[in-house]
């Protein structure tokens, strides 16, 4: 570790970011594939200070490790701050990742202290749970599992699925219904888990990126009142498809207001999401559940064709104050 560079990152790290993960991804294939345009989305993430609360490690100009923070834009009791980073398969056993994440707890606690200083803090590191080593890394930091996701595929051999229901109406994205969509997604997950209302600049930067896909993005409208109360987003990583050959339509939003729950209506909307991205050339779709979501989403998915692919675990410490 004295030979090598430490500095926060920036945003012109996008590229050497990339091909640390990409290198990653040769050992961990855990299918994340990335470009630069990829990385550089998460660089300029409002809710992520490089300056304060991100750290690289660089062997010459390779970036062989790197972490960094993402902190709530809004908080009740609780604040839970994402510490994300990786070490570069050729330098893992050395005492980097370690090094890294004791650098992650800090840049935590410096981040909460400005934005949030009156909840309690949390500290989540989210992934696949097959990555050789990396338990034994943070539990030896005092993290602890505390909630399971599944991703989930559903190969497109056949595809059918439930009309949408009389009174309601689908549309696809547009400019005009935009923040209709953000609105019915900070609505829908007020009761998800770990959740927090999603600002427009958040919107941007994680959903109408370079990788969201308009035209396989859907809004739900009640006929009656003309309100939204659906809404399912569908991205796309050129990467993964240039390193796999698979076209994957990963639906990273789907939510259904609560009084719209358990009437069919979120796998009506998921079935017109399923044909239409057939239709459109896409090999598979994919989509992230929490295993215990209390709206039965699970069901609802499996329900609509789609399979356990790879188990997430959610690590967190409890940041205590002094």
């Amino acid at each position: 570790m004295q030979d090598l560079t430490w500095r926060p990152l920036a945003r012109e790290d996008a590229k050497a970011s990339a091909d640390l993960l990409n290198a990653m991804e040769t050992a961990d294939e855990i299918g994340e594939n990335y470009t630069a345009e990829d990385t550089l989305q998460e660089l300029i993430d409002p809710y992520a200070d490089l300056e304060r609360a991100s750290l690289a490690a660089f062997d010459g100009d390779v970036m062989v490790g790197y972490m960094k923070i993402r902190f709530k834009p809004s908080a009740d009791e609780s604040h839970r701050v994402f510490l994300d980073g990786g070490v570069h398969p050729g330098y893992r056993r050395r005492g980097i990742g370690g090094a890294l994440v004791d650098a992650g707890v800090a840049a935590a606690k410096a981040v909460h202290a400005s934005h949030h200083p009156n909840s309690k803090l949390l500290v989540d590191v989210n992934r696949p749970e097959r990555i050789a080593g990396l338990a034994e890394l943070v539990r030896s930091r005092g993290f602890l599992p505390v909630r399971y996701f599944q991703r989930m595929e559903h190969v497109f051999d056949s595809v059918a699925g439930p009309a949408i229901p009389d009174g309601l109406s689908v549309e696809p994205w547009s400019e005009r219904n935009d923040e209709e969509f953000r609105e019915v997604r900070n609505e829908a997950y007020r009761d998800y888990w770990g959740a927090a209302p999603m600002p427009a600049d958040l919107w941007r930067n994680k959903i109408t990126n370079q990788t969201f896909q308009p035209e396989t993005s859907f809004l739900l409208r009640d006929d009656a009142t003309g309100a939204a109360v659906g809404m399912l987003v569908t991205l796309w990583w050129e990467a993964d498809t240039e390193a796999t050959g698979v076209r994957d339509a990963h639906f990273m939003v789907v939510g259904t207001l609560r009084e719209y729950r358990r009437r069919g209506v979120a796998g009506a909307l998921i079935g017109h999401a399923l044909r239409a991205a057939a239709d459109q050339g896409y090999d598979r779709a994919s989509l992230n559940v929490d295993s215990a979501d209390p709206a039965g989403a699970f069901g609802v998915f499996e329900k609509a064709g789609f399979v356990p692919a790879m188990r997430y675990v959610r690590w967190a410490l409890e940041v205590r104050r002094k």
